[in-house]
């Protein structure tokens, strides 16, 4: 799952693959404005086939937290 992601996040921000870490925090460490954000998750949930919760997209700041939270979802 979270090379999926980082291949995901790459599209939205100008980062390197081998520079995210599960650590990272989107906004703080990867450069992402809240556009950015919200249309990467509309396309997760287009490749993962699931459905993120406003509420809980709002509790997302790092990419493990991300990860944890689709593992959830896709179980």
């Amino acid at each position: 799952m979270f090379e999926k992601l980082v291949d995901i996040i790459v599209n939205y921000v100008e980062v390197n693959k081998e520079d995210i870490k599960p650590e990272s925090r989107f906004m703080e460490d990867l450069g992402f404005t809240s556009f950015d954000f919200m249309s990467m998750l509309g396309e997760v949930e287009d490749e993962l086939e699931v459905e993120i919760e406003q509420e809980e997209a709002a509790n997302i700041r790092t990419v493990q937290e991300a990860v944890e939270y689709l593992e959830k979802l896709t179980a």
